[in-house]
């Protein structure tokens, strides 16, 4: 593939667009339930609606796109962002609002999964993670960092302008990767029943399970951060927002981190990370009520965070390289369920113990999601399953 970096660096921005006009909404849902004259909790559905989407597309879509030429797959799905954000921007009607929101969640797992693949076909074979982590720091800025750029568009000027953000982001990227992205005919064009196969190993599942539990630690406790650090550390207006910015910051650090970590040292990083986990949590719990001290467990927990989302594309796409667009599926969705099935937790978690023990969702997920790492790491030592694990 010709200009390699070049076109990383597209689907970089484009991952950020796409995961922007998700998440990009968590920072908009007042000024929604303000200009469509729905109550907050109807608002929040243009979030839901979309997670829903990607949460049963993920497996599927992905899978049945895989044998048609990667950059018109492209093309169309950002041509669906597009229209559905200039609806979106245009319209008046909620119920119009929200179908335009379902849309094109239907195919955001496509275009991630394909900006995976692409970045990791784009290199030699151990080069495959530091790829990726490219990709990724387009998805920690569109989930982190765009959420307080919209905010602030919204609460300085208007909800417009909020929304033509993402129209001219989406836009821009439909753009770059008309003019500069080659071609790129699908190499390998298994069947859907060999795709499938993949779903018949233990080591396909147990990596599904350590993704899920890994995202499940994280946003158990992330959900709830803006609450923890109100409720605990007692932060108000600025240094929430600051610190919020910070723990998004970190996490492309860590994204680059795990680039690194898992090209070199694979088995250490996934055995290493839950300890480091459950050890920034327990000084998040001991610490909490300072605010100081807070800014730099926001820093560690970023960075950690920032490598999980790395790790978590890894278990999963490593234990099945030859259906790359499907496991790429799998794993935004398993990922999708971990952070729902986390968050209720935490809630729960929450309402009876209160806000400071909101950490023992994460220490508790990462106890368990050891066991299932050592078994993974077993079945590939026994069986030899993944090359890059030797």
């Amino acid at each position: 593939m010709r200009n390699k970096k070049l076109v990383i660096l597209i689907l970089t921005i484009g991952v950020f667009g796409i995961l922007n006009t998700e998440m990009g909404f968590i920072g908009l849902i007042p000024y929604i339930s303000n200009q469509f004259h729905v109550s907050v909790s109807m608002a929040g559905w243009v979030i839901s609606g979309f997670a829903i989407g990607i949460a049963i597309s993920g497996p599927i879509m992905p899978l049945l796109l895989s044998k048609i030429e990667r950059k018109k797959v492209m093309i169309f799905i950002l041509i669906i962002f597009v229209i559905s954000n200039a609806v979106v921007l245009l319209t008046n009607n909620f119920s119009i609002l929200l179908l335009t929101r379902i849309i094109p969640a239907i195919f955001h797992p496509v275009f991630i999964s394909l900006a995976f693949s692409v970045a990791a076909d784009s290199v030699d074979e151990k080069d495959t993670p530091k790829a990726v982590s490219r990709i990724f720091i387009g998805v920690s800025a569109g989930m982190v960092l765009g959420v307080p750029v919209v905010n602030y568009l919204a609460s300085n000027f208007n909800l417009q302008l909020a929304l033509l953000f993402f129209f001219v982001v989406n836009f821009a990227v439909l753009i770059l990767v008309f003019i500069f992205v080659p071609k790129m005919p699908v190499s390998s064009k298994l069947t859907y029943g060999k795709q499938l196969n993949i779903l018949k190993f233990p080591l396909t599942w147990i990596s599904i399970i350590v993704s899920f539990l890994f995202n499940a630690a994280i946003f158990g406790v992330y959900s709830y951060f803006t609450d923890f650090l109100s409720s605990v550390t007692h932060a108000e207006g600025l240094m929430v927002t600051l610190i919020l910015f910070i723990y998004g910051i970190s996490n492309i650090i860590g994204n680059i981190i795990a680039g690194h970590t898992l090209t070199n040292y694979p088995k250490q990083t996934l055995v290493v990370l839950p300890f480091l986990l459950i050890g920034s949590f327990l000084l998040m719990f001991i610490f909490g009520e300072f605010s100081v001290l807070m800014i730099i467990i926001s820093v560690i927990l970023g960075i950690l965070a920032g490598m999980t989302a790395n790790v978590t594309q890894y278990v999963i796409t490593s234990s099945a390289p030859d259906a790359p667009d499907l496991s790429n599926g799998i794993f935004l969705s398993s990922v999708n369920l971990g952070t729902t099935v986390g968050t209720f937790l935490g809630g729960i978690l929450i309402s009876i113990l209160g806000s400071n023990f909101v950490v023992g969702v994460g220490i508790i997920i990462s106890l368990l999601n050891l066991v299932f790492i050592f078994t993974r790491i077993h079945i590939t030592n026994k069986k030899g399953a993944v090359a890059n694990e030797k």
